[in-house]
């Protein structure tokens, strides 16, 4: 093939996303954390977060500040995001601010209707996934997305795709912008359930700010 002839692929155009993976350490302290919250009902009615949240799910609470910091959670989010903005040649991050973060227990039938997020930067990550998400009404004829993240930008064109569909599995995380609109599809045929953790941060205003105002 000549020179001339050759191709090379960008995608230069829509916001990046990053997919990163937690330490087994990590996801076992957010687990024990989360089991042992989930036996003090007065603290559990303390950091109810479900009044605030889209979720058409069972529970979600808040997580505690002093845990943020003392389990490496915020480290964990804090190196990711440094990580990710300068993959994306964005220099200069020194800060992230926690504005909150919450856990997720949805089980059969629930789900998360579209919506996004406040602060600058938002991401999930999955501490537990059921075996098995179920199937499909027609399971012959259509993609099965049950218990998916799916994350929602612009719309469809050619050569251009609007929504990017996520498998939960454990241990990993993802990051995106905060108005990137995303949904979770409900799943069946199981009791188990589906755990994950999300947070709003926001960045130095410096980087966000791109209009420069």
């Amino acid at each position: 093939m000549s020179e001339t002839n050759q191709i090379k692929v960008v995608k230069p155009f829509g916001p990046s996303i990053a997919r990163v993976k937690m330490s087994n350490e990590l996801v076992k302290t957010l687990n024990d954390y989360v089991d042992n919250i989930l036996k003090d009902e007065k603290k559990l009615k303390e950091l109810d977060h479900g009044k605030k949240l889209a979720g058409n799910v069972t529970q979600e609470f808040r997580l505690e500040k002093d845990f943020i910091l003392s389990s490496g959670y915020e480290k964990f989010l804090s190196d990711s995001v440094f990580n990710w903005l300068e993959i994306s040649g964005i220099k200069g991050f020194k800060e992230l601010n926690i504005i909150s973060s919450w856990i997720v227990r949805q089980f059969e039938n629930e789900y998360n209707p579209v919506h996004w997020h406040g602060g600058h930067i938002s991401g999930v990550g999955y501490l537990k996934v059921p075996n098995s998400f179920g199937q499909t009404i027609q399971s012959n004829n259509k993609v099965n997305k049950n218990g998916n993240l799916e994350l929602i930008y612009g719309t469809k064109q050619f050569l251009s795709d609007s929504s990017f569909p996520i498998i939960p599995e454990v241990g990993y995380f993802y990051f995106f912008p905060h108005y990137m609109m995303h949904t979770v599809y409900p799943f069946n045929g199981t009791n188990e359930e589906r755990r994950s953790i999300s947070f709003n941060a926001k960045i130095d205003e410096k980087l966000f700010n791109v209009y420069g105002n």
